[in-house]
């Protein structure tokens, strides 16, 4: 029974988490002066919602919300989709060491989360992504590794500011383990 809870409970976050990430990344994208690169609030809500309800969750609210957001926009860009679906994959793969559900989200762990956030950023837009981007669509070096960086900046940057600042409102409404004492 146990287990059908975290599933289900997995299921609903991703899909809330996903429509979040793609009204965010579709409405509220501020232009960065590099072409079809954003500066996008969608990535501090994808580390939350990953840090809290793991790598499952993660992969598929970067990956649903992305493609959703691509599709409204007349195409989906498959490279930037899995990039956004493997840094949530990532990011949830710590969520026991960050400790956000549980109340338990201190200055150290904040530290390890946002080590952890970077080096996922850094990995998959500025190797995946596009390396991708190359492979599928033949696009040029120059052009795509340019926007991995500035993507890798802008997200880790993003996260770094308001991804910790959910973190923390989020993870000082759970009630710490051990709190409650019997009188």
């Amino acid at each position: 029974m146990s287990q059908k809870m975290i599933s289900i409970r997995t299921v609903v976050a991703a899909g809330i988490g996903a429509a979040v990430f793609f009204v965010l990344m579709r409405f509220i994208a501020l232009p960065s002066g590099i072409p079809n690169t954003n500066i996008n609030l969608s990535a501090a809500v994808l580390s939350l919602f990953a840090a809290v309800f793991g790598p499952v969750a993660g992969f598929f609210i970067g990956f649903i919300g992305h493609a959703l957001t691509d599709l409204t926009w007349g195409g989906v860009w498959w490279s930037w989709v899995i990039a956004d679906a493997l840094a949530g994959l990532f990011i949830g793969f710590f969520k026991k060491v960050y400790r956000i559900e549980a109340g338990g989200f201190t200055i150290k762990r904040c530290i390890i989360f946002n080590f952890v956030q970077i080096v996922s950023n850094f990995i998959v837009w500025t190797g995946v992504a596009p390396t991708l981007d190359i492979v599928i669509y033949s696009e040029p070096a120059n052009k795509v590794y340019l926007q991995g960086l500035v993507a890798a900046g802008m997200n880790s940057a993003v996260i770094l500011i308001l991804g910790t600042l959910l973190a923390f409102g989020y993870s000082r409404t759970r009630i710490k383990a051990g709190s409650l004492k019997a009188e």
